[in-house]
């Protein structure tokens, strides 16, 4: 196991809670009289062959956006990428906020006020707390923006392809380490969650320095990780399942999901990368199978 146990089932709780937080939110948005806010609705599907054109929309959106983030890390244009992940993280909240708080007179314009602060705090004051607080409600609001474009095929589609390219960046390019390397010791800020912990022996090794009272002593600590990648697409795929199939058979994508994501905590070995998405995909087609024999 890669992480202590303890640790891997925080993990595995706080991706768990965030699914669930992603459905409700989804399911706000998916009635006929719901408008996702801030001119984030995306445009109707009046036909079965545009989620063909949306699928390819995304797909080459997704392409350009990591090319550009690819460009800003590699030119370190830090000030671009923060003012960017600042947008988004805002928008993210504000509509996943506004879910909640719906039936309260301009609830679209608090939502945004509620969620300034803790965008503030994410970014700038590196508080950890707010960082994964808000992590909760991040993910669910940017699935709102995609579900309704995408169907069952596309989205399987979808995961295939992710799942694929999940394996290229970490196990042939390491280009997913880069980038996660850079967000955490230039950007001070990381898309997902983050867990810092400490070993027995590195515990020892504070002991020992307040007793001993030397100061300027650095110790390293162990970090927990797992990537807004892995969090928002099981979102996504719930949601789509719930607005086509129903319910039940998004619980199991949910299910599925998080046995996929807890077999590679499980089997992983300490000090080496892992593409989760593979893992993730492969428990929820196992979960949407399991659902259309059942139900």
């Amino acid at each position: 196991m890669k992480h202590k146990p303890k640790i891997t089932l925080i993990l595995l709780a706080m991706f768990l809670m965030t699914q669930f937080i992603g459905l409700y939110v989804v399911n706000f948005y998916s009635g006929d009289e719901k408008e996702i806010p801030y001119g984030m609705n995306p445009p109707p599907v009046e036909e079965e062959s545009d989620y063909s054109t949306f699928f390819v929309s995304i797909i080459i959106a997704f392409i350009f956006a990591i090319l550009i983030l690819f460009f800003l890390t590699k030119f370190d244009l830090s000030m671009i990428i923060r003012i960017w992940f600042f947008i988004v993280i805002l928008l993210a909240l504000g509509i996943s906020f506004n879910s909640f708080i719906s039936s309260i007179k301009y609830a679209s314009i608090i939502s945004i006020l509620i969620a300034l602060p803790f965008v503030y705090l994410k970014m700038f004051k590196g508080n950890f707390v707010v960082h994964n607080l808000t992590e909760f409600f991040i993910y669910p609001g940017i699935a709102a923006v995609f579900v309704p474009i995408l169907n069952i095929p596309t989205i399987i589609i979808l995961l295939v392809l992710i799942s694929i390219y999940d394996m290229w960046a970490v196990w042939k390019s390491g280009i997913m380490q880069k980038m996660a390397k850079y967000q955490m010791d230039n950007l001070k800020v990381f898309s997902g969650f983050f867990m810092p912990y400490l070993s027995k022996k590195q515990k020892q090794k504070i002991k020992k320095i307040k007793q001993t009272k030397k100061k300027g002593k650095k110790i390293k600590v162990n970090v927990a990780l797992l990537g807004g990648g892995d969090i928002i697409f099981p979102i996504i795929t719930a949601g789509v399942f719930l607005v086509k199939w129903g319910f039940i058979h998004s619980l199991f994508v949910i299910g599925g999901a998080t046995i996929g994501l807890a077999a590679l905590f499980i089997f992983s070995e300490k000090k080496k990368f892992y593409p989760a998405m593979p893992f993730i995909t492969t428990g929820i087609f196992m979960g949407v199978i399991l659902s259309w024999l059942l139900f």
